[in-house]
């Protein structure tokens, strides 16, 4: 064998590896399987086109973009064109706009309803020995806001109680 087949076999390896860190495909799989396909095809934007980056794929690039330590556009779109190579498919193009435009498609109520959907599935499958003692356990964070001093906002929300009527701010309280 020559060195330069040798450095193309190194070099392979090498994207076949990274190609299994972080993998969008994965995602992609658990968006598209038994239990979450349903919700998932439910939740997608009606009309949605199949394009270069369509809702489910761009999700699944979008979770392992946030998962990555590199979080940047261009690693997340590099990534999938290295997948579709590997995987045998067309090659894509590694310009981020797609992807981008694509990402700003998604419904926001999509994404926070599979979070949620998630959340349960993975709160119905905890095993008994991992509850405090036989209990589920709620992390609750809250915080406040301060909002625009406005009449409509000083009927709806309460005023800070160290102020004297008519100065400060109303405050909105948040719990998570």
């Amino acid at each position: 064998m020559t060195s330069n087949n040798k450095l193309v076999q190194s070099k392979q390896q090498r994207i076949k590896t990274l190609a299994k860190n972080y993998d969008s495909y994965d995602f992609f799989n658990l968006l598209t399987g038994t239990e979450m396909l349903s919700t998932v095809e439910d939740l997608l934007p009606e009309g949605h086109r199949e394009r270069q980056f369509p809702p489910t794929e761009t999700l699944s690039m979008f979770l392992a973009q946030a998962m990555n330590e590199d979080r940047s556009c261009q690693k997340a779109v590099n990534d999938t064109a290295v997948k579709r190579v590997v995987g045998g498919l067309l090659p894509c193009s590694t310009l981020t706009g797609g992807y981008c435009q694509a990402r700003q498609r998604l419904p926001v109520g999509m994404v926070s309803t599979l979070v949620r959907f998630t959340g349960e599935q993975m709160n119905n499958h905890v095993p008994d020995h991992w509850r405090w003692h036989g209990k589920r356990v709620y992390l609750i964070d809250g915080t406040t806001v301060t909002l625009p001093d406005t009449a409509a906002n000083q009927a709806v929300f309460p005023q800070q109680r160290g102020q004297k009527p008519g100065l400060g701010f109303p405050i909105s309280r948040l719990v998570d």
